[in-house]
């Protein structure tokens, strides 16, 4: 009997269900704090990351790194369950100087990591190869460091990788072609570094749309069909490159950005390329040749092909782009009355059309030219009939020699 009442009292009474409370509370932070603990094997590699590191004076960002605590807590490391997800090394403000020292080879442990960034600083030494261990990488960023040797083939084996960014380093080398085919890239940045070799087919690669290679010492020509169709943004400026761009570009009907410039492009420039979704379309500085016959109105805000070999009558439909350079090229004929219209309507900002072989404008010599719109006609074979801005490389010389006019003609 006094059993039955003992059990009747803890089962009926709030002491017991509050007793019952904590203990799950309790039972609940044993396991949250269980499921805590880092994994050793990660615990390990972040020390040795730590030892191979350091912070440039002015920066703090390992203060945070006290391995007696939990390193889940540390700045810039983000993790999930009891592995590390996601190490962002180096302070994110803009004046911080960054880290110093070489990427230990212990980053190929951290088996769940899925986002790898460095900020700009002063880490030098190679990639480690231990970063093709990392098969659920999706963004790799360490750009504006002193990162040296060749970018690691093993890359291309990483099939979750989305962005890749080693832009402003000092890589060498090729670029392997097994990057190339990577399913589910979009951004691949390489710019300003010391990359040699040609550009690999990206055919493959469907999901891309940023390839930015420039500032290298590229060489060799683009393979038709070696871009996919959806790239938005392509920079290969500041190379060696060759070969004719109208196999390459006529089907990359997606684009946004385009640069071209300081390379050896031949041939012509494709029509449809000028009614392509562009807001910059940068082709200066190579060998393209031909006339330049747009289908319709051009919409792009700056076109700049200067300093190449196109030759023709200036079409009326560049008319409506804002910023456009032709200088320094063989266009012949008259300017068209369009481009006097919205020059006066100050609808265009820069008009360059120095060193060609243009004959004539229709433009009233009282007429001003807006402020804030430029324009250059020097050397040329005519006398400007107004009042120009240009850039001091055009030179002082106001026309052309009859004898190189003649000769043209």
């Amino acid at each position: 009997m006094h059993q039955n009442v003992l059990l009747h009292f803890f089962h009926s009474s709030s002491y017991f269900q509050m007793k019952i409370s904590t203990f799950s509370l309790v039972l609940l932070y044993f396991f949250q704090s269980a499921r805590a603990i880092l994994d050793p094997v990660d615990f390990l590699a972040l020390q040795s990351i730590r030892r191979s590191l350091h912070d440039v004076p002015g920066s703090n960002f390992f203060s945070s790194w006290d391995f007696t605590g939990d390193p889940c807590s540390f700045a810039g490391v983000y993790c999930v369950s009891d592995k590390v997800f996601a190490l962002n090394l180096g302070e994110t403000r803009a004046s911080s100087p960054g880290l110093t020292g070489k990427i230990d080879t212990a980053i190929g442990k951290l088996s769940a990591l899925a986002d790898l960034t460095v900020s700009p600083g002063r880490i030098y030494g190679h990639l480690p190869q231990s970063i093709s261990q990392l098969k659920n990488l999706k963004f790799l960023g360490i750009s504006r460091n002193f990162i040296s040797g060749e970018i690691p083939a093993g890359l291309g084996q990483l099939h979750n990788l989305r962005t890749i960014d080693l832009s402003y380093n000092q890589l060498s080398g090729t670029i392997p072609p097994s990057i190339g085919k990577l399913p589910v890239l979009n951004n691949l940045i390489l710019r300003h570094n010391r990359l040699t070799g040609s550009v690999p087919s990206f055919a493959s690669a469907q999901n891309l749309n940023r390839l930015d290679l420039k500032h290298n010492s590229l060489t060799g020509s683009l393979a038709p069909d070696s871009l996919p169709s959806s790239l938005q943004y392509i920079s290969l400026s500041w190379n060696q490159l060759t070969g004719n761009v109208d196999r390459v570009l006529y089907r990359l009907n997606r684009l946004n950005y385009l640069d071209l410039s300081l390379n050896r492009f031949t041939g012509p420039i494709p029509p449809q390329l000028f009614s392509f979704p562009l807001t910059n379309l940068q082709l200066e500085r190579n060998q393209l040749c031909g006339p330049v016959e747009p289908f319709n109105e051009v919409t792009i805000q700056t076109v700049d092909l200067s300093y190449n070999k196109l030759s023709g009558e200036i079409s009326p439909l560049l008319a409506s782009v804002q910023n456009l350079y032709l200088n320094n090229n063989c266009f012949t004929g008259e300017v068209p009355g369009s481009f006097v219209e919205r020059l006066l309507g100050a609808n265009i900002r820069i008009l360059y059309l120095q060193h060609n072989y243009l004959t004539g404008i229709v433009i009233n010599p009282t007429a001003e030219i807006p402020m804030s719109s430029s324009l250059c006609l020097q050397y040329n074979c005519m006398v400007p009939p107004v009042q120009m801005t240009c850039p001091s490389k055009a030179g002082y010389q106001k026309i052309r020699p009859a004898r190189e006019c003649n000769q043209h003609h």
